[in-house]
């Protein structure tokens, strides 16, 4: 049970499932987005295939719907599930401080500027 404890409060389970949720908003984002460059290109080219073409109207309105809806969601996502989770891994799991280790090549480096210190001459 430790195990699965340690897999959700220390892995990165909850930034990964908001990750899938934004990726999704964000998905909607960028098919409104494609929707208006495909009628603006159709508009200039012609029809390059458009699936039942009909004179493309601009729909930013659509894109706009989208785009609020994304900033909402990430809003929701952020204040109700991030905030919320990093308060209370703070609170209940603080971070450990680093114990003061030090690199090995630095202690040798160390030593040898100390041994070089002490010959004579130098």
């Amino acid at each position: 049970m430790s195990g699965f404890k340690d897999f959700v409060l220390k892995g990165n389970v909850v930034d990964l499932a908001v990750a899938v949720v934004i990726a999704t908003a964000f998905g909607k984002v960028v098919e409104a987005m494609v929707k208006i460059i495909m009628e603006l290109v159709g508009k200039l080219v012609g029809t390059p295939d458009f699936s039942n073409w009909k004179p493309a109207e601009l729909s930013i309105g659509a894109f706009l719907t989208v785009l609020i809806s994304f900033l909402i969601l990430a809003a929701v996502v952020y204040f109700g599930v991030v905030k919320p989770y990093t308060a209370a891994k703070e609170r209940f799991f603080p971070d450990e401080p680093e114990a003061d280790t030090e690199d090995p090549n630095t202690e040798l480096l160390k030593e040898i500027r100390d041994s070089l210190r002490a010959r004579p001459g130098l």
